[in-house]
């Protein structure tokens, strides 16, 4: 029967768009073979190794290391990779050790385990490297309580390491044979993102242009400063890209004010754009030969200059090291980095939120399998540590996500460990396998969880030998594990029941309001980089606001319809943005100054919005009165101010 077969007012039973947006594998893209081929390589190797000298228990915590080092393998460039795997591995040998110390010990590996679980959930705010290390220090500790490892202590520990930097050893193989720096590609990727945004200038796909330009430009900073941290002032490499990028910014600014006004550039000044990027990739130096049309407006002057600026720092092949504008600024010594962050991290308050979560839903799992007689009940404890995991995006659907994969991942080891003895044949059973989770990681978290999950049941039966009998067993511990987080780390947590956009977005606003003032006050020299890095805060908090809306709309109802209500505002703010920064570059550029009265009034206005949205959970339209000369270059700005305002919330 079809759906208009089904009579009036009824509908086929369908899953809800939440799960469905979790099971819908992502867009294809390429399978990654370089990761393919070294996972199978990091994780059958050691196998075979051990098989070969009669230790296959050995062989199998390599290979859990190396498993560490494939999840943790994320980043492009190689620096960034390092850390990435690294980092993490030194963090799970003392997980490793930890859990060895407290196995056996009933209540006080469950106290022990706990507290591990609170400083695990904090470190996962800091970052990602930071996220990864705590992941692993608690998921270790975990494997340590809950399974018998080989004497003396610190061979466990040793052997995880030795996999990790397995891991790490094929991956930087390919660094000497690169023909291109990452970091190079990706600030070339930038101006072809810039190129595209100022194509669009006056059309309707300019908003998702400007929003590629700020992921392509956050990726950029984070790539060159995360490797000029250690390298600063003496790699003119990085010196010459961090020049070359910072100079991409005025072409950025000057995009909003031809926008705004409607007006579409000529071809030729995209395709400048893109030459720019094709010399920046390939390193060329020489003179700038740019032919560009005559401006003839504020808008459009802004933007030669701005390009013919860049063209001249792109050309130049050696920029003085101790003259680039760096427009996030030097990073600080890394102790006074590693107190700072200590510093914050003890002091905020959803650091604590999430680590006391953590902490309460391992304890939990733990007093539960002390307390009922469960096989193998470290899996319990995964499963929390997983779900738990706070980058991989809503709670409620990876716990619904982790029994799918689960039980995917159960269908495929159920016949392999029923049907294939312990031995060699593992070797290229785990070939294939190891070779699934690069290849189904792209495709979405029950995905991943369906790949990772027979590998695991595989190195498990390596060190218990319990065969076929594990498969069920596991479901169950998942399921159990699932629920811990169901009821005490989602149902019972206020968090859970109230959309986080809002505050953030107030934040955003509050930004904003304090960035309108600064960008109409007379400035001096210094200022003008204050001003840019300014707004490159507010972008990157939009764009943290623009995660947590995708997050929200994964989870039930009724936060996910919360959540959808918000939507209209964050693309206003993300406009006032756009148009202060327009209204700047064409008083840069000839425009007259606007009345201070009058820009007063706007930041009055952006004020009061953000201590609307702080102090509801809905949005409640306000009509604002913006007056001023609607010929003034603020004209634009008020405009979208009045809109922001103005919109209301679809949900009562």
């Amino acid at each position: 029967m079809t759906d208009t077969e089904a009579g009036p007012g009824r509908r086929r039973a369908a899953p809800p768009p939440w799960l469905l947006s979790g099971l819908r594998p992502r867009p294809a893209t390429p399978i990654p073979w370089a990761a393919v081929v070294r996972a199978s390589l990091a994780l059958a190797g050691p196998l075979a190794v051990g098989f070969a000298l009669g230790r296959p228990v050995y062989g199998a915590l390599i290979s859990m290391g190396a498993l560490s080092g494939v999840i943790g393998d994320t980043a492009d460039a190689y620096r960034m990779r390092i850390l990435n795997i690294a980092v993490p591995q030194l963090f799970g040998a003392l997980g490793i050790m930890l859990g060895t110390l407290v196995f056996g010990t009933g209540w006080t590996a469950v106290a022990a385990l706990t507290l591990v679980a609170l400083v695990s959930g904090m470190m996962s705010t800091i970052g990602a490297v930071a996220s990864v290390s705590g992941l692993l220090l608690l998921l270790n500790a975990v494997v340590g309580a809950g399974l018998l490892m080989p004497k003396p202590w610190w061979v466990a520990p040793l052997l995880l390491t030795v996999g990790g930097l397995f891991v790490l050893t094929m991956t930087l193989l390919a660094w000497p044979l690169r023909r291109k720096l990452p970091e190079r590609v990706a600030v070339a990727d930038t101006y072809l993102a810039v190129a595209d945004l100022l194509a669009a200038a006056g059309t309707d796909s300019y908003e998702e242009r400007r929003h590629a330009v700020t992921q392509s430009l956050n990726t950029s900073y984070d790539l060159i400063l995360a490797r000029r941290a250690r390298y600063h002032g003496r790699s003119n490499a990085m010196v010459r890209l961090l020049a070359q990028l910072n100079v991409v910014i005025p072409l950025v600014e000057a995009a909003p004010a031809v926008h705004v006004r409607r007006r579409s550039l000529p071809d030729g000044i995209p395709a400048a754009v893109r030459e720019l990027a094709a010399a920046v990739e390939e390193s060329r130096t020489g003179d700038a030969e740019l032919t560009l049309p005559a401006p003839d407006s504020p808008a459009t002057r802004a933007v030669d200059t701005a390009l013919r600026h860049a063209a001249a720092v792109v050309h130049k092949a050696d920029p003085d090291p101790y003259n680039v504008d760096d427009r996030l600024g030097r990073p600080a010594a890394l102790g006074v980095r590693i107190r700072r962050t200590a510093r914050d991290v003890l002091l905020s308050g959803p650091s604590w939120r999430y680590g006391l979560r953590l902490a309460l839903c391992i304890g939990l799992a733990q007093a539960l399998t002390s307390l009922i007689p469960v096989p193998r009940s470290y899996w319990v404890a995964l499963t929390v540590t997983f779900v738990l995991k706070p980058d991989f995006g809503s709670v409620f659907s990876r716990a619904v996500l982790r029994s799918v994969g689960t039980a995917a991942g159960l269908v495929i080891a159920a016949p392999i460990l029923a049907a294939v003895p312990i031995g060699w044949w593992d070797v290229p059973v785990m070939v294939v396998l190891a070779a699934l989770i690069p290849a189904f990681t792209a495709k979405g978290y029950a995905f991943q969880t369906a790949a990772i999950t027979p590998v695991i049941l595989l190195l498990s039966d390596l060190l218990n030998h319990q065969g076929f009998h594990l498969v069920w067993p596991r479901f169950l511990d998942s399921l159990i594990g699932c629920a811990i987080v169901l009821v005490a780390g989602y149902l019972l947590w206020p968090e859970s029941w109230h959309v986080r956009i809002g505050h953030r977005l107030a934040d955003a606003v509050t930004d904003i309001a304090d960035y309108v003032a600064y960008a109409f006050e007379p400035v001096g020299p210094g200022d003008r980089a204050e001003r840019v890095r300014a707004r490159r805060r507010i972008y990157r908090d939009l764009s943290v606001v623009r995660s947590e809306f995708q997050r929200a709309l994964t989870e039930p109802p009724p936060v996910g319809s919360r959540a959808a209500a918000w939507w209209p505002l964050v693309v206003a703010v993300e406009r006032i943005v756009d148009a202060t920064t327009a209204a700047r570059v064409r008083v840069d550029h000839g425009a007259p100054e606007p009345p201070a009265a009058e820009v007063a009034g706007i930041q009055q206005q952006l004020r009061e919005l953000a201590e609307g949205i702080r102090a509801s959970e809905t949005l409640v339209g306000v009509r604002a009165e913006l007056p001023g000369d609607e010929e003034g270059v603020l004209a634009p700005l008020r405009q979208e101010v009045a809109a922001a305002r103005a919109i209301a919330s679809p949900q009562p």
